[in-house]
């Protein structure tokens, strides 16, 4: 739950959890404060796509390189 949560936990509990979860309760003896930090969200860099043009040019360099194969296969059955 943020802190920032207007209402504070009563408010939370109220507005976010009992509508989901009607018996949900909060135990107080077990209530700790902890914060997460997202190395995702912060060290994450995400991997750069190649063009389309590259792709397709793969693409047609397999279909060359497989071309005849599958003739192979079946003259051998």
């Amino acid at each position: 739950m943020p802190f920032t949560y207007e209402g504070g936990i009563d408010a939370f509990m109220k507005n976010e959890v009992l509508s989901y979860a009607p018996d949900a309760y909060v135990d107080e003896k077990k209530t700790v404060i902890g914060y997460e930090i997202s190395f995702t969200k912060y060290f994450y860099k995400p991997v750069e796509l190649r063009e389309m043009s590259d792709i397709l040019e793969s693409l047609k360099a397999l279909e060359k390189e497989a071309d005849g194969v599958l003739a192979e296969i079946m003259e051998g059955l």
